[in-house]
């Protein structure tokens, strides 16, 4: 093959611009640097200040007898200026800090009375990693002496009743299409701004294709719609979309971000029920347009629920999916009781962040430092938690499932017995046979038996007590049928007990004292509390995280925190509106995703004008579409369809990512909680481990590096190629427009056939040619195939 150096050359810069790769976006999204993000101060609250409270304050701190050292660790100011022996924190460079060489015993040994466990010193040294955020001008009195006023904690602007908003006047009155617009306008003409010209057909689809399906448009869908001169055309689209399995897929993962999901944790962790079931459930959910109300009942209390059935115990997983720690029985119980705590928090943290955009958890070790949320509240929701059992559970009736769970019951105990017989000299074969046989045909002859169980949860109570009557003799878990109250546990530890707390709702959230919950664990009251008492709260965060997912950016740009530490909404007029309106249509999701697509703002063109640069640069007040990244399941489904290998159908249990074979959809590729894939890793997937509120776009060498030597892009690469001349064979330059239409949505421009002409040259007939190949591989490498628009 011959090429000449003008056309290596060009193919090379389609090469760096994949490598490259988002750039742009990185640079528009980034935080800026300063003062600590709502995320971090989070973090310090839940993980860092009970440390530093329980082990440090005493001697370090405005309140000590005497302070030790002249080091005070309760304000930023005295960490950075530390004492007698200099800065104690050098933010960002552990190696360097004072601190966590003394609490690893090199240079002074503190805290004195005893060197801290492992996960604490990791912990603080992650803390100083992150740049040690702590509040501004925060001591350590985690409240005012006279505690938290639950009644003016009441009027903070997110617990307000909801109602819908008059319209604002506007200049512009031709401009808006949907009442979202009024709203979007009106901000835009106070900050002296203009909105952009509506996007192209082809942009338009293609972005609505990916929003809503998280595919590409088919290049029969892109000659429909742009030839399509009816004026109800776009409506017809966004319905067509919208009714497609793909959008339950699309809309489906989104949830899962929220809810943790794995199908895979520790090997340790016998997990006897099928995580999938849950996936697999969320996505018919939302295929069905299930109301959310009824959404988050179900998964917090569908077995509690008399109008639904076992077929939705699935639905459980957001909790039955919850982490599990290692629990080394042998430890004295002092110590389980705390893992089991800690167990605890994160579950209240996903329920507390995910439904209610409130950090409940920093209320475990004192009342919270910025939200009306006491320690009380705290343990009323940890004692629901106690009362319910992570477990397996049939998704068929107890009837149907008796006769299966005899069949189990008794194939164990011929297992346990073969396992005996072996133990015995000589070897009894023959009677290990015959049991054997039994137990085979007993498992394989039952029907049903091998039909996967749920993972989900039961009313079954947690009691960590000790093994025997001494500390050496360990601990046991004991679980009970019922519920419980919790005691309140001082500074968050379990060995130390306050006055019990009855289960209840959050005092802020209830219209007068909460009433204690009275139905078992009170997992359903707790779901009811949720979407009625705090119907409010709930329908703004759902909201807010759907207009975050189609625009880039939400209302409220914090997700799961509209407490005192999360942002202002920048349109709160418009998010109470479109929140009253969305309770008002039956907490109908789809009504939710047709309102905003259908929206004058949400067609805007994504370009920047010289105007909307100068004086909105941030696109706070939406004078266009944000440019947006697709997600690594939309980017890796958008190959697998252009190369005509994607499988469309449902696997049932997850496969994984890395397996060549593996042409589904992403979503169904496993997600291991302790072995994440590395593909997955590098392409910004988030951690299973807990609540993550939305994805953060990074920009790596690795990525550009797995894009031009993985093999699965080189794989889609090469059967790209095969497909673009088998579809249009003896024809290049319609090759070359196909190409552009699969992965860009737009036919090819006369440069970009010309550029690809003299780059195949003689090679243009064989789909297997190096040419071809590189060819190919370089347009899937481009930005405007990474992009949504």
């Amino acid at each position: 093959m011959c090429v000449s150096p003008r056309s290596i050359f060009k193919i090379a810069l389609l090469l760096i611009f994949a490598t490259n790769a988002g750039m742009a976006l990185a640079a528009e999204s980034s935080p800026p640097h300063g003062d600590p993000s709502p995320a971090d101060i989070e973090y310090f609250e839940r993980k860092i200040r009970p440390l530093l409270h329980q082990h440090c304050f005493e001697c370090h701190s405005a309140d000590s007898k005497t302070l030790h050292a002249g080091l005070r660790l309760d304000s930023r100011s005295g960490i950075l200026e530390g004492g007698d022996s200099g800065p104690s924190v050098v933010p960002g460079k552990p190696d360097e800090s004072l601190l966590i060489s003394s609490i690893h015993y090199n240079d002074y040994e503190m805290p004195p009375k005893g060197k801290l466990s492992d996960r604490d010193i990791a912990e603080l040294t992650n803390w100083v990693s992150r740049g040690a955020p702590f509040p501004a001008a925060a001591s350590d009195d985690p409240a005012p002496a006279a505690g938290i006023d639950i009644q003016q904690g009441r009027e903070f602007w997110s617990f307000q009743p909801l109602q819908e908003s008059p319209l604002p006047e506007v200049a512009n009155a031709a401009w808006p299409q949907q009442r979202i617009d009024w709203f979007v306008l009106a901000a835009q003409e106070r900050a002296g701004l203009h909105p952009a010209d509506e996007a192209d057909r082809r942009t338009l689809l293609r972005r609505l294709a990916f929003d809503l399906t998280g595919l590409p448009p088919t290049i029969a869908q892109q000659e429909q719609f742009v030839n399509d001169n009816e004026p109800d055309a776009y409506e017809r689209l966004v319905t067509d979309l919208m009714q497609s399995p793909a959008f339950g897929e699309r809309w489906g993962r989104v949830w899962l971000d929220l809810a943790r999901y794995t199908d895979a944790t520790a090997s340790w962790l016998n997990q006897e029920g099928k995580a999938h079931l849950y996936r697999d459930w969320v996505v018919r959910a939302m295929n069905a347009d299930m109301p959310y109300d009824d959404f988050v009942r179900r998964q917090l209390a569908t077995d509690m629920m008399p109008e639904t059935g076992p077929e939705d115990i699935a639905a459980l997983g957001f909790l039955g999916l919850s982490p599990t720690y290692w629990k080394e029985l042998q430890l004295p119980c002092e110590i389980i009781k705390v893992i089991v705590a800690d167990e605890w928090e994160e579950r209240i943290d996903a329920i507390s962040r995910t439904f209610l955009g409130l950090t409940v958890a920093c209320a475990r070790c004192h009342d919270h430092k910025f939200d009306p949320i006491t320690t009380e509240d705290y343990y009323a929701l940890a004692g629901v938690i106690a009362s319910s059992r992570l477990t397996a559970r049939p998704i068929v009736s107890e009837e149907e499932y008796e006769p299966i769970r005899l069949a189990k019951l008794e194939v164990a105990r011929l297992g346990t017995e073969i396992k005996a017989l072996k133990k015995k000299k000589p070897l009894p074969k023959e009677e290990i046979d015959k049991l054997t046989a039994a137990k085979n045909k007993l498992a394989t002859s039952t029907p049903g038996y091998s039909d996967p169980l749920a993972t989900a949860v039961s009313e079954e109570s947690l009691y960590v007590v000790p093994a025997g009557p001494t500390n050496h003799d360990g601990t046991r878990l004991d679980y009970k049928p019922g519920s419980q109250d919790l005691n309140l546990f001082i500074r968050g530890n379990p060995n130390r007990l306050g006055p019990v707390v009855p289960r209840r709702f959050l005092s802020v959230l209830s219209s007068d004292e909460p009433t204690p919950f009275q139905q078992g664990s009170g997992r359903l009251e707790l779901a009811d509390a949720i979407t009625r008492q705090a119907a409010p709260l709930t329908a703004r965060v759902i909201v807010n995280r759907i207009w975050l997912a189609h625009f880039g950016s939400g209302l409220v740009s914090t997700p799961s925190n509209f407490g005192q530490l999360g942002e202002r909404p920048t349109h709160p007029e418009l998010l109470d509106d479109l929140a009253a309106r969305f309770v008002a249509n039956g907490w109908s999701l789809k009504w939710l995703h047709r309102e905003i697509v259908m929206s004058a703002t949400y067609r805007q063109a994504s370009q920047r004008s010289a105007e909307q640069e100068q004086i909105d640069p941030d696109n706070r007040w939406l004078g266009r579409m944000n440019r947006r990244r697709l997600d690594i399941e939309a980017w890796r489904d958008a190959m697998l369809t252009a190369s005509g290998q994607l499988d469309a159908t449902t696997p049932g249990e997850s496969v994984s990512f890395d397996d060549s074979k593996n042409h589904y959809r992403t979503l169904y590729s496993t997600v291991h909680r302790r072995d994440m894939s590395k593909g997955l890793q590098l392409h910004d997937f988030p951690d299973p481990n807990g609540h993550s509120p939305q994805r953060i776009a990074t920009t790596t060498a690795l990525q550009g590096l797995y894009l031009l030597n993985s093999s699965f892009v080189a794989g889609q690469a090469d059967t790209l190629a095969k497909r673009i001349v088998r579809e249009t064979p003896g024809d290049l330059t319609q090759q070359i427009d196909r190409t552009h239409r699969l992965l860009f949505g737009r036919p090819a421009t006369a440069d970009e056939v010309e550029l690809a002409t003299e780059f195949l040259a003689d090679q243009a007939d064989d789909p297997t040619s190096d040419a071809w190949r590189q060819y190919a591989h370089a347009v899937l490498g481009c930005n405007e195939f990474l992009f949504v628009d």
